[in-house]
């Protein structure tokens, strides 16, 4: 099986963003692949969960050890804007991967859950905040200032065996009266703290890897309960195509979440890897 896997290929993503193209005074975003999502929010890059390449998982040079991707991230790491700042919701794999963070250019700020820092304390970027839940931070970044305020979910941190100690984070931020969140991976859990600041206007919802991990993850029409409950304008579905993590087919998670939202598809930012959504005034 596992030879097979390293055998199969690679698709490349549907679509291919073009941030060069975007609008600083605008809210843009691409969705890359997993939970992985390139927001350009009023001219401040953003870059969540980073994982760019084919494998994430134990980096034995020059292999990496780990789920293979079905589909290629949308962009290459030498394509993307120089990134402001990186949010980390937590240390798990396919969340934190450090050959991608290398490829990040050191003048990111990078805000992490807590006691996870110490995963990438070899790579020196300009500044590292660990947030614990119900902490917020005004982060300043070379083109600006983004507000960041860390939310309690139903997952888990640990990146090993043994260290359950981790943090893990569901993320608002803010900036030009625009608000964003990143939930990263959460199970069913009440979302109505992620609104307690004021109406989000994205949220980038988890929708896959529920069966058998329902502990950890929500389903799609969970994931659309939750974005309810934030009161959020609209929701950018993530964390499926991309890795096969579960049992799910790789196509139910997106067609039960649109079949969940049919009343209302208007709130749906997009559907496929590398498409890109941008905000409404």
């Amino acid at each position: 099986m596992m030879v097979q896997d390293s055998q199969r290929e690679v698709l490349a993503a549907p679509h291919h963003p073009q941030p060069s193209t975007w609008r600083d005074d605008r809210v843009t975003a691409a969705w890359l692949g997993h939970a992985t999502v390139l927001i350009n929010f009023f001219g401040v890059n953003i870059l969540t969960d980073p994982v760019l390449f084919d494998r994430c998982g134990i980096r034995v040079p020059p292999f990496t050890i780990g789920p293979k991707r079905y589909v290629a991230c949308a962009l290459q790491p030498r394509e993307l804007p120089r990134i402001d700042l990186v949010l980390l919701s937590h240390a798990h794999f396919d969340h934190l991967d450090l050959r991608s963070l290398r490829a990040i250019s050191r003048e990111a700020v990078v805000v992490t859950a807590r006691r996870t820092a110490d995963i990438f304390r070899r790579i020196r970027f300009r500044e590292v905040i660990e947030l614990d839940w119900e902490e917020s931070r005004e982060i300043e970044t070379a083109r600006g200032g983004v507000t960041v305020a860390a939310f309690q979910l139903l997952h888990w941190g640990a990146r090993l065996q043994y260290d359950d100690y981790r943090g893990y984070n569901s993320y608002v931020f803010e900036r030009g009266s625009k608000r964003l969140c990143h939930v990263g991976d959460s199970a069913r859990t009440p979302a109505q703290r992620l609104g307690s600041r004021g109406q989000i206007d994205l949220l980038c919802a988890p929708i896959g890897a529920y069966q058998p991990w329902i502990h950890a993850h929500c389903t799609p029409e969970e994931a659309v309960a939750m974005t309810d409950e934030a009161r959020a304008r609209f929701v950018l579905p993530m964390h499926h195509q991309t890795f096969k993590l579960s049992w799910e087919p790789m196509e139910e998670p997106i067609q039960r979440f649109t079949t969940a939202l049919r009343n209302a598809p208007q709130r749906v930012a997009l559907t496929e890897i590398g498409q890109t959504f941008e905000l409404p005034p």
